[in-house]
Formats: C-alpha cells, structure tokens, sequence
C-alpha cells in the first residue's frame, strides 16, 4: 500500500560495497567501551573518527559524507540484517539481491521492480548495470538490463569494421533467431532480446556526446569513473530509473586500517563528486543513491583486520531524504551478541519497501511478497 509520504517517482543509484563492509568502523561507536575491548587493534579513535553525536561517528574517511549529512542528505540506517545471517559472500549477497532469507530465487528484486515500472519493456536501458556481468538484483525474465564498462566504446559487434558489414551480420543473427509457429517461443525470447539489446546499445553509445560537465571525476578511482558513467546516462534523460554499480573488496581480513580507509575514502569522494555532477545538471532533486554490503564483519578483531559478520549499515543520500540516524545501533556487550556477532534490529526489507513506495512510486507488496514495516525515509 501507497503510504502519505510518497512522492514524485524517482531514479534509483545503487552501491553495492562487495564483500561485507566493516559496520563497526564505518559507522563508530567512539564512547563505548565495550567496542575498545573486543578490538584492541582495530578501535577507531581520535582524529580516525568524526562524531555525528555523542554516541556514534563516522570513519574519518568519510568526510564528504559528513558535510552531506550536515546538509540534511544522508539518512544512516543501523543495525541491518536479516533473520538466522549468514557469513557466506554468495549466499548472503544472495539473500540481499533477490530478498529471500529463507528460499533460493533466481528473481531479482530491483529485476521485479523494473518490470513494475516498465511492463511491455519499451524501453531497453530502464536499467543499467556498470560492471561486469549482470547483478542478480536485477534478473527477471522480460527484463532487459544494459551491462556497461566504458560508455564510449558500449556496443553489439564494435569490432567489425564497417557498418554496412555489422548490419549485414546483425541481420543474419535476426534471421537464425525469427520465430517460426507459435512454439518457438524460445527463438521469440532471444530475439526479443538480442532486438533490446541492440536499442539500448545504440542509445547508451550517444549519451557521452550528449554530457558536459565543469566536475571533475579522479581518474584513478574506479567507483568515481563508474558513477560518472552513471551521471552520463542519467542526464542525458533516456528514461533510465535504476542504475547499479559496485565497489570493492571490503573483505578486510588483513590489514584493514589501511584497506579499509582506502575503500572509504575512494567512495566517499566519487559519491561527492557524483552529487556535486547531479546538482549542475539539476538532477539531484530527482535522483536517491541506496548504499549496500552482504554483512558486517565481526565485532572482536582478529589482529590484523575482522572476519565475515552479520548486521550492518545502509546509507541513503539524496536532496528528497530526510536525514538522520534511523534504527538503533545494536549492543555490544557480550550477553545482547549473536555468537560474536551484533544482532540486527532493521530488516533489510524495510530498506527496501522504503525506497519502492516512498521514493520509485512502487507498491512493495508486488516486489517482496509481503508487507514490512516503513522507516520515514522521505522529506
């Protein structure tokens, strides 16, 4: 059900941060002394941490986080998870991507979501993915979704010299796929989706011509070149809603004082640097950034770094959200843990079921099967 706080549908960028983000040292407990006890090694204090009030603060590479959460835009959601967690990367970024804890699906819930806005599939970049491969959030059968690396080189068959000589091929391709008789609906489904494919490459190909931009995204730093290619297609306003894109590995086993503040602070600059894009472009009203990790990591340390976990956090950015810490930070003492673990008091699915009605103009109850409780997520 539609709750008062919807508003105007918006596009949707998602972060995945790959390999189960360190919540603890994300989001800082710096006056409890129960997390300077289980991690003598890996506590952040002092200059390492930026207070947001006076329990919790931010790693202090996050900066630029911290200046868009003093303008109101950052909403930190704590204590994420799902019931009976799993330290397992696939299965638990599965669970995440498809929002199933308890049953294996091949049905992506952002997939679910593009088919809601976009039933017929007219148009073929709904959603794009920069990165390899596709994300499973994002399969579902009909739903056509644009892989991409490098934008200006985006395409079927670029390496045939000649367009005369690509046509010609893509048409021998059509022929071998045309649907013949009503049971060919295997040949129709490939066609169908060879044809999107097509489509969309040709329009994605043009969106780089069609961006001009003062920001200036650091070269060597993956996530922001990812999220320029973001800032490219979502400008040239060829109807993309959802795009997803990933950064890591926050799998910081070893050595996580430095690996950790390296992840922080790539991101933390690429998504200022994407904000500060948007807002020249007069599309940060109308765009909200949902940020993401499988799990936490382990409350103890172990010397070096921290191992899988469960519970984290999620960020949500954007002009349209109401800022804050929502949910409660779990505890810590050894009694309120799950086997070494913080326990989750926010089910992922509100997360979900939050963005879908309040901010995309989705009812959850198509994309998750059930109802789960909102969180005022929404100016």
């Amino acid at each position: 059900m539609k709750t008062e706080r919807s508003t105007r549908a918006k596009n949707l960028v998602v972060i995945q941060l790959s390999g189960g983000n360190d919540y603890l040292n994300t989001l800082v407990p710096y006056n409890d002394a129960q997390y300077y006890q289980s991690r003598p090694v890996m506590g952040l204090k002092g200059e390492s941490v930026i207070p947001i009030d006076d329990n919790v603060a931010f790693n202090s590479e996050m900066r630029p986080f911290k200046r868009l959460y003093d303008q109101g835009k950052v909403a930190v959601i704590m204590g994420v998870g799902y019931p009976e967690p799993n330290r397992s990367h696939f299965r638990s970024m599965d669970i995440w991507h498809t929002a199933e804890p308890s049953a294996s699906s091949a049905e992506g819930w952002l997939g679910k979501t593009v088919k809601l806005i976009d039933p017929a599939g007219t148009n073929p970049v709904t959603a794009v993915n920069f990165g390899r491969g596709l994300p499973r959030s994002l399969a579902y059968p009909g739903v056509s979704v644009a892989s991409v690396g490098q934008l200006e080189s985006y395409g079927f068959l670029t390496g045939i010299a000649g367009a005369r000589k690509r046509d010609a091929l893509l048409d021998v391709m059509a022929r071998i796929y045309q649907p013949m008789g009503e049971e060919a609906w295997v040949s129709a489904r490939m066609l169908g989706t060879g044809h999107g494919a097509l489509r969309g490459a040709d329009i994605l190909r043009e969106t780089p011509l069609k961006y001009s931009s003062s920001v200036e995204y650091p070269a060597d730093n993956a996530i922001a070149q990812s999220l320029k290619g973001v800032a490219q297609v979502l400008t040239a306003r060829v109807g993309t809603r959802v795009f997803y894109t990933n950064h890591g590995s926050f799998d910081t086993h070893t050595n996580e004082l430095v690996n950790h503040a390296k992840l922080w602070r790539d991101v933390s600059v690429a998504v200022e640097t994407f904000w500060q894009d948007l807002e020249e472009h007069h599309a940060a009203d109308d765009t909200v950034i949902l940020m993401f990790s499988e799990f936490g990591r382990r409350i103890a340390d172990n010397g070096s770094g921290t191992d899988h976990g469960s519970g984290g956090v999620s960020l949500l950015i954007g002009n349209s959200v109401k800022g804050g810490l929502l949910g409660e930070y779990p505890k810590l003492r050894p009694a309120d843990q799950l086997d070494g673990d913080v326990k989750f008091n926010t089910d992922f699915r509100q997360v979900y079921a939050s963005v879908l009605d309040q901010f995309m103009d989705v009812d959850p109850l198509a994309v998750l099967k059930r109802g789960f409780e909102q969180m005022p997520v929404a100016r």
